[in-house]
């Protein structure tokens, strides 16, 4: 069996085994725990073992837990807390890009995330922090799991650190690129956290994407995968509704999963990158996962979820509008910040 055919069949089966977790113990936020599963199965080299795993999840909640420090500070000095905000969330972005590491996306998720929970209801700090690492937790062990399933050989390209293309300079103007278009959905969840909280998870991962991409795609890039992302949860939803159980939610998720699995790791071979699908992916995660609670409360789901998806079409725009202008700006100067254009 080929690498590419293994890794898909690790991204379904693991996605499959953390909705099973997440849903059938009626988790705290069982969505955010399936994207924090995703986004662990789709890192590059081998699982991490075990106990590794659980402490690296510990020290997650550890890290989280500071983000608390930061709510006294946007409550009485608000514009000092965004300041601090912004500069913690250039520094995550520059060493995302200078080392690779995906996990970069779980700490923006943190820094994000928990004051503005905090701002709004600090009772719900808890089961958010609970959440995310229960979620890197759950993620390592379907990981390592599906590994068992569908084993494959990384001593020859998958422990060796991919050589760093990404220069200072360049790293620099990413990371600043980054943060410009977090903090606008930032602000706009401080004023109102119960309707803001998805779509700062979406920007963060937009934000992400954002890294990878030029001027050019990034409108069918960024707003691409968003409606891809609200398309396949539609398709899940409608599949859900001929019979809405625990176990349909789990093959729909699987399938979907080896449907962008195939394109993700070029099995298919298709116009988008990688961070395309994955995108996509992660979207349908986000829109689904409130859709259901939704169902669950008595809420029209219909409604909530047309704004979720409106709210997250706008931060995509805004996010491809932003990519444009920083780039015709920055190709408009000799030197533009920390980059040099000569």
């Amino acid at each position: 069996m080929h690498k590419a055919d293994k890794a898909v069949l690790r991204l379904a089966t693991g996605l499959a085994l953390s909705v099973l977790i997440a849903y059938g113990f009626a988790m705290s936020m069982p969505f955010i725990v399936c994207v924090m599963a995703v986004i662990l199965l789709m890192s590059p080299g081998p699982p991490l073992p075990f106990i590794k795993g659980l402490i690296v999840s510990v020290l997650f909640a550890c890290i989280l837990a500071t983000g608390v420090l930061m709510i006294p500070i946007l409550e009485n000095y608000a514009f000092a807390g965004i300041l601090i905000t912004s500069l913690a969330l250039y520094v995550i972005f520059f060493w995302g890009m200078r080392t690779g590491n995906p996990l970069s996306i779980i700490f923006v998720i943190a820094i994000t995330l928990i004051p503005i929970i905090g701002v709004a209801e600090q009772a719900f700090i808890s089961p958010i922090i609970t959440a995310i690492a229960v979620g890197v937790a759950v993620g390592a062990s379907v990981n390592l799991l599906s590994n068992a399933f569908f084993p494959d050989d990384f001593i020859d390209d998958k422990t060796k650190k991919a050589p760093n293309t990404i220069d200072t300079e360049t790293a620099n103007w990413i990371a600043l690129r980054a943060v410009i278009v977090v903090i606008p959905a930032f602000l706009l969840a401080l004023i109102n956290p119960s309707l803001y909280v998805a779509t700062i998870m979406k920007t963060v991962t937009l934000a992400q994407q954002a890294g990878s991409i030029n001027a050019r795609n990034a409108g069918r890039e960024l707003v691409g995968s968003t409606l891809m992302g609200a398309l396949l949860a539609a398709i899940v939803w409608a599949g859900l509704s001929l019979w809405p159980n625990l176990w349909m939610l789990v093959l729909w998720l699987a399938a979907v999963a080896v449907w962008t699995g195939n394109r993700l790791y070029g099995i298919q071979a298709n116009a988008h990158p990688p961070s395309y699908w994955s995108n996509a992916l992660i979207t349908l995660l986000i829109l689904l996962g409130p859709a259901i609670e939704d169902s669950a409360s008595g809420k029209d789901v219909a409604k909530a979820s047309l704004v979720r998806i409106l709210l997250f079409v706008a931060v995509a725009l805004y996010a491809w509008g932003t990519v444009w202008a920083l780039e015709r700006w920055r190709a408009s100067r000799n030197t533009a910040l920390f980059y040099d254009n000569a």
